[in-house]
């Protein structure tokens, strides 16, 4: 086991220009720029075949000032330590937007899991948590699904975890089944908190969903839970993509069918299905992904993996609006020249914190050994991110600024506040004490 701190990939160029404008310390701004540990190790995994693997894995853990760091684990093949760091620093920054008492943490395989069998991927699983059992835990850093992992995952991790320890402890690990302490409302938490934030921006733009034609890249868990609500909420969902490729209907397209037909035959395409009492074949489109992000549409959502959006493909968006549901789709680059253009960018550290604050919820509740109804999980969701969305709206529209600047800015200043409190060289240089 090794440990290390690294600097997030992009070196975000929003960090430095708020510090100034907020006053920040230089001591501050030192442990905001370097992640408080990383650890990195190799996971043996025994094959079906009996043969063994070692698959490379990190746990980053960026800051703790506010609480315990909090973040998601995910499985893929290009994972690596400088990914798990920027990712882990964003996700600070996210708690801090909508105000959880979390750090930032994040946690990363490098494996395709596509390979592995079932029996595999839960060695793996658990290897993860045997690995890493040393760094996390409900008051250290609590893990939770991300790419590429899921409520199943979760549930392995939760009961290797709670062997370990030779008792239940629920609380270290969330978005885990229900029936395993698992949260109503998390599943479908993140496009969930996306589309509320799309809805309050369309609401400023004086824009009705029906007015909006909407285009969706990434049709994966937060990608198709927030495809649904938008429909049902009437935005006309013209294009969907997963990462073999698009459809498009200029009729518009409901995802709910196309997800069923997804899931049977693990491919997107047009499908004969019925809406209400009429049953007809869509007329689509068969598109690519760098065509969907072409087109001429009101808001595109980014909903795959990062840098979908780059300095190379800028100047072909046409969308009025990009809605960010994953971690990093625009480039700052990219995000420069979008904002020059007067493309409105919804930035990620607010569009996609649904799924954290119902994490919290689900942390929550396993602490205090109860449950809540979805309804209730959706109210508190709704007015946590709508109270700090709304407020990341006004300090953009009175200082003239990005939507992604008035957020850094609200979490940066919470950030800086709780670590100036632990005392900076500007307090202990003060005589006057």
């Amino acid at each position: 086991m090794s440990q290390s701190t690294s600097r997030p990939f992009g070196e975000h160029d929003h960090l430095n220009a708020i510090s100034d404008q907020l006053d920040v310390s230089d001591d501050v701004r030192r442990r905001l720029a370097l992640s408080m540990q990383t650890v990195q190790v190799n996971i043996p995994v025994r094959m079906d075949d009996g043969s063994l693997q070692f698959f490379e894995a990190w746990r980053v853990q960026y800051d703790n000032t506010r609480g315990p760091t909090k973040g998601g684990i995910r499985f893929h093949p290009d994972v690596s330590a400088e990914e798990v760091t920027a990712l882990s620093f964003w996700m600070m920054i996210k708690c801090a937007v909508v105000d959880l008492p979390f750090g930032g943490a994040k946690g990363g395989v490098c494996v395709d899991p596509k390979t592995l069998s079932l029996q595999e991927l839960e060695r793996l699983s658990r290897g993860y948590v045997r690995a890493f059992y040393d760094v996390i835990g409900p008051d250290r850093d609590i893990p939770a699904p991300d790419v590429n992992t899921n409520e199943t995952i979760m549930g392995w991790m939760s009961d290797e975890f709670a062997q370990i320890e030779r008792r239940q402890v629920p609380a270290a690990i969330t978005g885990k089944p229900l029936g395993l302490g698992g949260s109503n409302g998390r599943i479908a938490a993140t496009g969930r908190g996306a589309l509320q934030v799309l809805d309050l921006w369309a609401e400023r733009q004086g824009k009705a969903p029906n007015d909006l034609k909407v285009a969706v890249q990434g049709f994966g868990n937060a990608g198709y839970h927030f495809a649904r609500l938008a429909h049902e909420r009437g935005y006309n969902l013209v294009a969907l993509s997963d990462s073999r490729g698009a459809i498009h209907s200029a009729d518009g397209l409901d995802p709910v069918p196309v997800w069923q037909h997804k899931n049977e035959t693990r491919e997107l395409k047009g499908m004969v299905y019925c809406d209400t009492s009429v049953c007809e074949e869509p007329e689509t489109d068969q598109l690519t992904n760098d065509e969907l992000l072409a087109l001429d549409v009101d808001v595109l959502v980014l909903a795959a993996m990062e840098n979908a959006i780059t300095e190379h493909n800028t100047d072909s968006v046409k969308a009025r609006a990009i809605l960010e549901i994953a971690n990093g789709p625009v480039s700052s680059a990219a995000d420069r020249t979008l904002a020059e253009r007067g493309v409105q960018v919804l930035p990620d550290v607010l569009v996609n914190a649904g799924g954290v604050i119902v994490s919290h919820l689900e942390w929550v509740q396993n602490r205090m050994g109860d449950t809540w109804s979805e309804e209730e999980i959706n109210q508190r969701l709704s007015e946590r991110l709508g109270r700090e969305a709304d407020a990341c709206f006004e300090s953009a529209e009175e200082g003239n600024t990005t939507l992604r600047s008035a957020a850094y800015r609200q979490a940066i200043g919470r950030i800086s506040d709780a670590m100036e409190r632990q005392g900076t060289r500007e307090y202990f240089t003060d005589t006057s004490h």
